[in-house]
């Protein structure tokens, strides 16, 4: 499975009240949080991932809150995927369970420059940054975590074993 996009760069940090501000969890429609995700860090940052983009962030990304709606608003702005030194472990969780592709590569945030090209090669935990030619590991997923993501996330990957499919 693979995802590519042109690099979005955050720091270290990134809390999930930075990633979709509270003011905003009145909304249950996720094209709503998506027009406000990052928007007390990048105002831009909607437009920005409209097209397609990857995150590329420093340590403890996604920390705070535990509220699933930080990774739905990243999702529906057009992330693809979101690769971190770390994460918090909550937003990890949260982010497979609604299918959002995401990769823990240690020093990531020193091999991607803003607008890189890269693509995340999720089946063998590799990310490939196409503007400089680079390889770099990742943590590879367990396949039944990739199950999930490929399925859409967790509720369509438990639809897709309950009608019969593979687990």
């Amino acid at each position: 499975m693979r995802v590519s996009g042109r690099a979005v760069i955050f720091g270290n940090n990134i809390n999930t009240d930075v990633i979709i501000p509270s003011k905003y969890l009145t909304s249950l429609d996720p094209t709503e949080l998506a027009r406000h995700a990052m928007e007390g860090i990048d105002p831009n940052f909607p437009k920005k991932a409209r097209d397609g983009v990857i995150i590329v962030a420093g340590k403890n990304f996604g920390c705070g809150s535990s509220r699933e709606q930080a990774p739905i608003a990243l999702k529906y702005a057009g992330v693809r995927c979101i690769i971190a030194e770390s994460f918090a472990r909550i937003f990890y969780r949260n982010a497979i369970n609604i299918g959002l592709p995401i990769l823990e590569a240690p020093g990531i945030r020193g091999e991607v420059d803003e607008g890189d090209i890269i693509t995340a090669v999720l089946n063998e935990g590799l990310i490939i940054n196409e503007s400089k030619g680079k390889v770099i590991e990742a943590i590879k997923l367990p396949d039944f975590i990739l199950d999930i993501i490929a399925d859409g996330g967790l509720i369509e990957h438990l639809i897709k074993v309950m009608r019969g499919g593979q687990c």
